[in-house]
């Protein structure tokens, strides 16, 4: 793959405050890449950094494996703050401004409209339009002019939950055309559905990064039920198949070794004499590895 972004040793201050603080990574083509931290982390510092709003303090920054220039910057469309838009004109007047400003054909308009689901709307004023409309409005002034890559810091935020599963709708299509798309979120759920590759920064510094299913390689937990647990869990205890066993109720709870699939423990307890009357694998999720790292740090 080809490299669209590269970061080295990038660091930002505030005054006394490293709001990014030796940062690096890269980003590849074709890739969603999800900045996940707490509040304060440096997600949007970064995105500010790198799409040269704000200047950095040190270290460097490539885009397209050259340094950020104009040719770079009409390649990338950026979500960092919420657009300024006129609330007395029109979604298309408002669109005419944005593509006079990017250099981009006003015919373009009513592809990213149709896009963000707004051609319909396309005479109305922006003041009349709901908070889920104006956000894809601003969407849709990022579509302009085709980017190839697309910078959206907190692009759900302050949504209801069709808000926010129209913005996903949004950015998946924008995926699969091949975009190359980098998100600043605190959405960890949104985040694991659409994002391939996360980093996760805390007081500005990259914690953890790679692939989002191989972040998630973590213990995996199993719910069992038998008619009788005691005896079931007996025969986990020598089984040598689980790293820890809790027993509740009506259940067993154990923590199974990372080479194990929880098919080998249907089968071992089988051979047993045990029959299972519930097996339950509980997947990891991206927020509880999230959390876990942060504890990690702490």
């Amino acid at each position: 793959m080809n490299e669209i972004l590269s970061i080295q040793n990038l660091s930002k201050n505030f005054g006394k405050i490293k709001a990014v603080d030796d940062l690096s990574f890269t980003v590849e083509k074709g890739t969603v890449y999800g900045i996940l931290g707490p509040n304060g982390s440096g997600k949007t510092t970064t995105l500010s950094v790198i799409t040269g709003v704000l200047h950095p303090a040190s270290g460097s920054y490539r885009w397209f494996g050259n340094k950020p220039g104009k040719w770079e910057r009409k390649r990338m469309g950026s979500l960092i703050e919420i657009p300024n838009f006129y609330p007395y004109l029109t979604l298309f007047q408002n669109l005419q401004i944005v593509a006079r400003i990017k250099n981009v054909q006003e015919e373009d308009i009513n592809r990213v409209l149709g896009i963000t689901d707004l051609l319909r709307r396309k005479y109305s004023r922006f003041d009349t339009l709901s908070l889920g409309m104006k956000q894809r409005l601003s969407f849709a002034s990022v579509l302009l002019g085709d980017p190839e890559v697309l910078v959206l810091d907190e692009p759900a935020n302050g949504l209801d939950p069709e808000g926010i599963a129209e913005v996903r709708k949004i950015i998946m299509s924008e995926r699969d055309k091949g975009k190359t798309i980098i998100i600043a979120s605190h959405i960890l759920d949104e985040v694991e559905k659409v994002c391939t590759h996360v980093g996760i920064l805390k007081m500005g510094k990259l914690i953890a990064s790679g692939r989002v299913d191989k972040l998630l390689v973590m213990d995996r937990v199993v719910t069992m039920s038998a008619p009788d647990n005691t005896k079931l869990k007996e025969i986990l205890e020598k089984s040598g198949l689980v790293k820890s066993i809790k027993e509740d109720v009506d259940s067993i709870t154990a923590t199974i070794l990372s080479e194990t699939e929880p098919g080998e423990i249907n089968k071992y307890v089988i051979e047993k004499g045990i029959t299972l009357t519930r097996l339950e694998v509980n997947k990891p999720t991206l927020e509880s590895q999230f959390l876990e790292l942060v504890r990690e740090q702490n």
